[in-house]
């Protein structure tokens, strides 16, 4: 199936998109109401309204150096995971999703990066935890809120994975531990975003990894995931053709292609796409 990821209501069930991805809370801060027509989103740990006025909330690694836009490799300022007070608010707001369509996408899930987070409290938890290792405390942390969230969402827990299927990358750069997380997730999607995707071998080697990560063979008619999982592709400004090649390699191996932020243009590449089968058909009396 083929769907869309957009912040505009109206477009969550254009044709010919057979699926609506609705971002209620972006990584601006930005918040929308749910819709019962779309899975909504939410942005979990990316909020650059939240961060910017409250530089408490930011997590810091062992120099101090907050996860914002002050450093050049991140897109978006973050949240720590830990702190009580919006993890409390983020819940609040996947069980108002939920009330109103039974799927959920959880997105931005994690910490922004290795080396993050040592604030004060973060340095309390570990040292209070059962844990040695301070990679398999932030697992525990980022798998306890997802079991959180997931019992809160009646339908189907979708969740957001950055584009690395190497083993071990997630873990060590997010606290996503892939398998304590298929416990509680029904669905992973992983963007793979590209302003133009002249070429495609990339992708290809990225949706197959994941294939192979998430429990499937490498062969495309072999066993597939026990976790499905779908891409998602960036559609702004994108060559139609360039995005039709794109659709046909992430759906040799994904469950699902989405688009991102570009309804029309994606929809022109589907529609095109489905004609030039249509023209390839050959069609001879019984």
């Amino acid at each position: 199936m083929y769907g869309v990821v957009t912040r505009n209501a109206d477009e969550v069930d254009m044709d010919p998109f057979d699926l609506g991805f609705f971002e209620v809370k972006d990584v601006t801060g930005r918040a929308a109401a749910p819709l019962p027509n779309a899975v909504n989103m939410v942005s979990c740990f990316g909020d650059n309204a939240a961060a910017g006025e409250n530089a408490d909330l930011v997590p810091v690694n062992e120099r101090g150096e907050p996860a914002n836009r002050d450093r050049k490799y991140f897109d978006w300022a973050y949240v720590c995971p830990t702190h009580p007070e919006y993890r409390a608010g983020l819940l609040e707001i996947v069980e108002d999703c939920a009330a109103v369509n039974r799927d959920v996408r959880l997105d931005d899930v994690g910490f922004p990066r290795e080396g993050y987070c040592r604030c004060e409290r973060c340095r309390e938890r570990f040292a209070g935890s059962d844990h040695e290792e301070w990679a398999d405390w932030r697992a525990a942390v980022i798998s306890e809120f997802v079991a959180e969230a997931a019992d809160r969402i009646p339908g189907r827990t979708l969740l957001t994975l950055y584009p690395d299927p190497y083993p071990g990358h997630l873990r060590a750069r997010a606290g996503l531990d892939i398998d304590a997380l298929a416990d509680h997730v029904d669905e992973f999607v992983v963007p793979v975003y590209d302003l133009d995707y002249g070429t495609t071998y990339w992708l290809e080697s990225i949706a197959r990894g994941f294939r192979s990560r998430l429990g499937g063979d490498y062969d495309v008619h072999g066993a597939p995931p026990e976790t499905p999982f779908s891409i998602e592709l960036y559609a702004v400004n994108v060559d139609v053709d360039n995005l039709i090649h794109a659709t046909e390699v992430a759906e040799t191996y994904a469950k699902d292609v989405l688009f991102g932020y570009d309804a029309s243009n994606a929809a022109a590449a589907l529609r095109r796409k489905a004609a030039d089968a249509r023209e390839g058909k050959v069609h001879r009396p019984e």
